[in-house]
């Protein structure tokens, strides 16, 4: 099994309107690095769900039900895909970039390392960290 994090912002697509539509198609992706990491991505894997810009932190939980399939949303452009995620679990409390960023264990987290990339893997120790503050 692999983890993930994937970045949205609240106001255009939040942890809200994921949980209320039960499913979603990640579109939208138009970076390389980020595209790789969607084709990476397997049936069953982990992914942090993560708000940017307002209140940046890790809100909840979320597994791959569909693998990398072509970006309907651009038809004529094979370069771009799309993976589908469902929710598993909101956090009982928000980790904050702060908090994150505050923690020497995740102080290689790729997040901090490559802050503007939408789509990350992550180690399983970071995963389980992340997880565990979330659930505090």
């Amino acid at each position: 099994m692999n983890y993930w994090l994937v970045k949205s912002e609240p106001d255009k697509y939040g942890w809200h309107h994921f949980t209320e539509q039960g499913r979603a198609v990640w579109d939208g992706v138009r970076n390389y690095q980020a595209r790789n990491n969607l084709n990476a991505m397997r049936l069953g894997d982990q992914v942090l769900y993560y708000h940017s810009v307002t209140n940046p932190g890790v809100v909840g939980l979320a597994t791959v039900v569909r693998e990398a399939y072509p970006d309907p949303t651009v038809p004529d452009d094979p370069r771009w895909v799309v993976v589908e995620l469902e929710p598993v679990l909101a956090f009982y409390r928000a980790v904050p970039l702060a908090r994150i960023k505050a923690e020497p264990l995740l102080a290689n987290l790729a997040l901090l390392r490559q802050s503007r990339l939408s789509v990350m893997p992550i180690r399983p120790d970071e995963f389980e960290l992340i997880l565990k503050m979330g659930q505090q």
